[in-house]
């Protein structure tokens, strides 16, 4: 008999003979490892968490909001492996996928859930996308309508190594955008998950400001936390905003693209080395020769590591060392 508590979950596809791995030419290995897409973490967390399905099993599986930097710096290793892993990247989905096999569950509304579910997974993914082209758009000066295309084109590529179904993913980028729309009109909702991501009144500091002493970051923490939310709202789509009761002017808009092009001013002086996190980096690295072509993988350090009591999960990456 099925698993009562979960919806069927299709068997992954064996993968296409199109799912190569993305390299140095494509766009998405330009943008997506660009540490400017940390701006975008609350964008697209709680953009996933409205997910009916994926915010159930953050909600019930999930101790994100108890480490939220951890998670977020650990999870950029593993993501960003299936990016700029090069032909060990189909291995790096697979145990990405493999972190979600036992997400699954009952929701408060008694709707059945499960993270493999093919819609729930690759609504998930289609965030990372729109979050790439976001940076571009935002902080890298825009991308064009054929860049566009060119980087769904490539996203369908970066999906496919997960051998999850095929069957949500778009035919094209004419009908991801309708796809997009009606989700965050049509199957978005307004949920505690998404929420908790906004709530930033608490956070901890990251870890490039753990020499700043307590008192400052206290003070600190609310102007950032009014501007990263402000941003947020402003990246959302129209039918997001108002489903979450926020509002947007003309005026808010001229004031996120101006901040964006001091954002994409200032990063010119950022040293090229330091621009990407260190997976994407070691991707280039390989790419250009100056490291090995069989080097270990670039894991997380110990300190973005889950507590000791949950290492051992089957959720959680925690690399062997």
């Amino acid at each position: 008999m099925a698993d009562e508590t979960s919806r069927e979950v299709t068997p992954p596809d064996p993968a296409p003979r199109d799912a190569t791995p993305l390299g140095p030419d494509s766009l998405t290995w330009r943008w997506f490892g660009d540490w400017r897409g940390v701006l975008l973490a609350p964008w697209a967390g709680s953009m996933q968490n409205m997910h009916p399905e994926l915010g159930a099993g953050v909600a019930e599986h999930s101790r994100f909001f108890e480490e939220r930097w951890e998670r977020l710096f650990r999870s950029l290793y593993p993501i960003g492996g299936v990016v700029y892993d090069g032909p060990r990247a189909a291995q790096t989905a697979r145990e990405v996928r493999g972190y979600h096999d036992m997400i699954k569950g009952v929701d408060e509304r008694g709707r059945p859930y499960h993270a493999l579910n093919p819609d729930t997974f690759y609504w998930a993914h289609a965030t990372f996308f729109v979050l790439t082209m976001h940076v571009a758009d935002y902080f890298g000066g825009g991308l064009t309508e054929d860049q566009r295309r060119r980087l769904f084109d490539e996203h369908v590529r970066w999906y496919a190594l997960y051998g999850v179904s095929m069957r949500p993913v778009p035919a094209n980028w004419e009908a991801f955008q309708a796809y997009w729309d009606h989700m965050c009109a049509d199957v978005l909702e307004d949920n505690k998950p998404a929420r908790d991501v906004l709530d930033l009144r608490r956070v901890a500091k990251p870890p490039n400001l753990r020499l700043l002493p307590d008192p400052l970051w206290a003070l600190a923490r609310v102007p950032i936390a009014r501007l990263t939310v402000w941003m947020t709202v402003g990246m959302y789509p129209p039918a997001v905003r108002e489903r979450l009761g926020h509002r947007w002017t003309a005026r808010d808009e001229r004031r996120l693209r101006a901040l964006g092009r001091l954002v994409d001013r200032a990063w010119r002086l950022v040293p090229p080395s330091r621009r990407f996190h260190p997976r994407a980096r070691a991707g280039w690295a390989r790419e250009r020769g100056s490291a090995p072509a069989h080097a270990p993988a670039v894991e997380t350090p110990a300190r973005n590591l889950p507590p000791v009591e949950r290492r051992g999960l089957p959720q959680h990456y925690v690399p062997r060392r």
